[in-house]
């Protein structure tokens, strides 16, 4: 599904980082993303996501190439099938929830979906209010229903819920997993929570020092 080979120098809190990584994420795996602050995670989530471009590599996604700097191919963000999102709620509060779906609707997608999104989510009900008035959870809630508006290959998550209290943190790990499930997406989530990649994850990689020093199951990289 990703074949990712890429490398990029950043400049971190700590001064220069280097990254350099490879991996293979198949078709429908969650796989989180895990390491201390300012390795470089988020970047790697840039990178994919058409954002940030790589000093050198290859980035392919089922076959089709989305980056190859030895070409000089870089296919941008908004051709790249993927869905995004971040702590920040990043959801427009002039508009109403379902205007904030809609607007993330593809050319000619049936804007019967977005009901259909929001009912699975519980907010069916809040459609025509204003996003100003939701709360924490409900925004974040929103949010990913618009990352999912246009069916995404890829879903990228970038510490969504560290926001949020335990309570509605776990609620959304369930909507996360399921969307990801019920739509057989592949998934990306870069969390510092080490239960809360257990508790999502089939898979983890493990960033540090510029690559990744652990690529395996999390219950046995979190019980050493």
């Amino acid at each position: 599904m990703i074949e990712l080979s890429l490398k990029k120098s950043l400049i971190g809190a700590e001064g220069k980082i280097g990254l350099d990584l490879s991996c293979h994420i198949q078709k429908g795996e969650l796989v989180g993303l895990y390491g201390p602050s300012g390795v470089g995670k988020s970047s790697v989530l840039r990178m994919i996501a058409g954002l940030m471009r790589p000093d050198e590599g290859l980035l392919t996604v089922e076959q089709e190439t989305w980056v190859n700097t030895r070409e000089k191919i870089f296919l941008k963000a908004e051709k790249r099938n993927i869905g995004m999102i971040f702590q920040e709620y990043s959801i427009f509060p002039n508009m109403t929830v379902f205007e904030n779906l809609v607007f993330a609707l593809g050319k000619g997608q049936d804007k019967g979906f977005v009901m259909d999104l929001l009912k699975s989510i519980g907010m069916e009900q809040f459609a025509d209010q204003s996003t100003v008035k939701l709360s924490g959870g409900q925004k974040q809630r929103i949010a990913l229903a618009r990352a999912m508006v246009r069916k995404p290959k890829v879903l990228l998550l970038d510490e969504p819920l560290s926001a949020l209290d335990m309570k509605m943190r776990k609620n959304l790990q369930e909507y996360i997993v399921k969307f990801h499930q019920e739509y057989g997406l592949t998934t990306l989530l870069v969390s510092h929570d080490a239960s809360e990649i257990s508790r999502m994850a089939q898979r983890v990689l493990v960033l540090e020092n510029g690559g990744f020093s652990y690529d395996g199951r999390p219950e046995v990289f979190f019980k050493e």
